[in-house]
C-alpha cells in the first residue's frame, strides 16, 4: 500500500510556485524551491499521483485570438431538490461554453462564467438551457464589459493550509 504524502513545507512551497508558473522545468522549480532536481521531481510526481495536481492548462488572451462574449449566467430553478440539481449539473458539464457552475447560496441557485462566440449565440445557449426539459424557472445573463483583474489563481500565500 502507497503511503500518503504529506503537504508539509516543501510541498507547499512547490505547489504555490506550479500554481502560476505550470509550465517551469523542473530545473527551475528544484532551485526555487531548495531542492536537488532528482527530489523535486520525485515531489511534484507524488502531488500530481495523488491528485493535487489536477491539471496543466494555458491561459491564453482570447481577445487577441477570436471574437467573444463572456457573460456571467445565473440559474435559478424551480425544484432544488438533488434529482433536480443533478441533470441540471450534468446538462451544463456537457457544454463546452460553461466554463464553471458555481452552486451558491442566495436568491439565485447558480452562477457561470460562459463564452460564445457573440450575443446571439449567448441567446442560444440560454435558450437551450430553458427548453432542456430542466427544472429552471429564472435564467439571468450579465455580460463581461471589461476585466480590470482576472485570474485563474488562487491566493495561496494569504489560505491557511491544512495540517498534513
Amino acid at each position: 500500500m502507497k503511503k500518503p504524502i504529506k503537504i508539509d513545507r516543501l510541498n507547499r512551497k512547490i505547489l504555490t510556485v506550479l500554481h502560476n508558473n505550470a509550465d517551469m522545468s523542473n530545473v527551475d522549480l528544484a532551485e526555487r524551491v531548495g531542492l536537488s532536481q532528482s527530489a523535486c521531481f520525485a515531489r511534484r510526481k507524488a502531488l500530481k499521483d495523488e491528485g493535487y495536481l489536477v491539471r496543466y492548462v494555458t491561459e491564453m488572451d482570447l481577445d487577441r485570438l477570436c471574437h467573444n462574449v463572456q457573460a456571467y449566467v445565473e440559474v435559478t430553478l424551480s425544484e432544488n431538490g438533488p434529482a433536480e440539481r443533478r441533470k441540471f449539473e450534468a446538462h451544463v458539464n456537457r457544454l463546452p461554453e460553461f466554463m464553471d457552475c458555481l452552486r451558491v447560496s442566495g436568491d439565485v441557485d447558480y452562477i457561470s462564467l460562459v463564452c460564445c462566440s457573440d450575443v446571439e449565440a449567448l441567446n442560444r445557449l440560454c435558450d437551450g438551457l430553458s427548453d432542456a426539459g430542466l427544472a429552471i424557472k429564472h435564467i439571468a445573463t450579465r455580460v463581461v464589459l471589461d476585466r480590470p483583474k482576472w485570474t485563474t489563481g488562487y491566493p495561496l500565500e494569504k489560505l491557511e493550509w491544512k495540517r498534513g
